[in-house]
């Protein structure tokens, strides 16, 4: 009998202090992978105030989604106990996230070095909007902000208007991505040296690292790149299209004379204002007229149909949300997955699964969000040894909750 799969991270315990979108984000991404994330929070906390609304059966769905697969426990940072719990559950643990403004963990003496002190091995890492050092460090960042200053939101936009935030919040997002990606470098390093160290993430830089191609072309040629809609600087046609009944993108066109065929223009293959990359370039705005103009006769499906097949551009529908929730291909692959309600709250809820396809050690997705507080018990009693004696007395004294 084969014995069931280990996740990659099984046995890594995460202690994690981030709250909001951002930090949760990161340590979600652990969670899937296996790692035991242990989600603390202040024991004053009401349930809907745990996340911002609309609110399911009581739940915030915007901290629902990415708190999944976590345990969740209640300290008081404030309280000498509570302090000490952390510190001795920083003992036991691999890694510290938290997502404060910089000096906050310090100012309770739960900082890096505080932490390293009782833990030489753990990987402390920090997230926040402009790093822990530099003029910008104590200030506040949000996802609009981190999109507006490391210059993504520059290029985000119809050309001519106004910068435009991105419609999902990459600004949080993408440093999430990039601290848990941080946090396997740092486990890995621990492997070869023994010591832990500390990681520190910026949501601004983040957003710097999506615009390489952008800097690079201002480095190389003194450009200026800025909004374009979504046109491709370097490649036309590039972007979504209407079509009777939606959008179609077309792009990076390998068969120029073909897909006008397809599309029943042979006339703009004939145009010698298309008949390269670099002219339908300088001709944009042309162009795209006249695409459209052939694109709206047939439905994105039609359109589809007869495009893809022929491999001679990258082709693709715009898909709304809701089309996600019908798409064959995201069923296949398994791409939205149930999750249960808290409290034992009747009913579930979808959330896209993780896209880590590992043959042999399977991301693990399918445990709720944590109680508030629902697990201070067990993880006291499995990381300290605390008993109930003990647990009732910290209860209490209101250390934990």
């Amino acid at each position: 009998m084969q014995s069931p799969a280990l996740a990659p991270l099984t046995g890594i315990r995460v202690l994690d202090f981030t709250w909001a979108l951002a930090g949760p984000f990161a340590t979600m991404q652990l969670a899937d992978l296996g790692a035991e994330v242990v989600k603390v929070e202040y024991p004053e906390t009401h349930e809907k105030e745990r996340g911002f609304g609309p609110y399911h059966e009581g739940i915030s769905t915007f901290f629902f989604s990415p708190n999944r697969g976590k345990k969740g426990i209640c300290i008081d940072l404030k309280a000498a106990e509570g302090k000490d719990l952390v510190r001795r559950l920083a003992r036991q643990a691999d890694v510290v996230t938290e997502n404060f403004r910089p000096g906050t963990m310090d100012r309770l003496g739960l900082g890096y070095q505080a932490l390293r002190e009782v833990n030489p091995r753990l990987v402390y890492a920090a997230l926040s909007g402009f790093g822990q050092t530099g003029p910008y460090s104590a200030m506040a960042a949000v996802d609009a902000v981190a999109q507006a200053m490391g210059g993504t939101m520059s290029l985000n936009g119809e050309r001519g208007g106004p910068p435009t935030r991105i419609g999902v919040s990459i600004g949080d997002m993408v440093g999430g991505l990039y601290l848990a990606l941080g946090i396997l470098a740092a486990l890995r390093a621990r492997d070869l040296t023994g010591e832990g160290q500390m990681l520190d993430v910026a949501l601004m830089e983040a957003q710097m690292a999506l615009c390489e191609n952008a800097i690079v072309r201002h480095s190389a040629f003194n450009e200026h790149p800025t909004r374009q809609g979504s046109r491709h600087a370097l490649l036309a046609p590039f972007g979504p299209f209407p079509t009777r009944d939606g959008h179609l993108v077309i792009a990076n066109v390998k068969e120029w004379e073909l897909f006008c065929a397809l599309i029943e223009r042979d006339d703009i293959a004939l145009d010698e204002r298309f008949a390269t990359n670099r002219g339908r370039l300088e001709n944009i705005d042309a162009l795209e007229h006249e695409l459209a103009v052939a694109l709206m006769k047939k439905t994105t499906d039609e359109w589809f149909a007869i495009i893809e097949p022929a491999n001679v551009c990258a082709i693709g529908k715009v898909n709304t949300i809701a089309d996600l929730f019908e798409d064959p291909h995201v069923a296949a692959r398994n791409m939205l997955v149930d999750l249960p309600l808290p409290y034992g709250i009747p009913g579930t809820l979808k959330l896209p699964n993780s896209p880590l396809h590992l043959s042999q050690t399977p991301t693990v997705v399918g445990k709720p969000m944590p109680g508030h507080g629902a697990d201070t018990a067990g993880v006291l009693s499995d990381w300290l040894g605390i008993q109930e004696q003990e647990l009732e007395r910290l209860r209490l004294s209101g250390a934990v909750k």
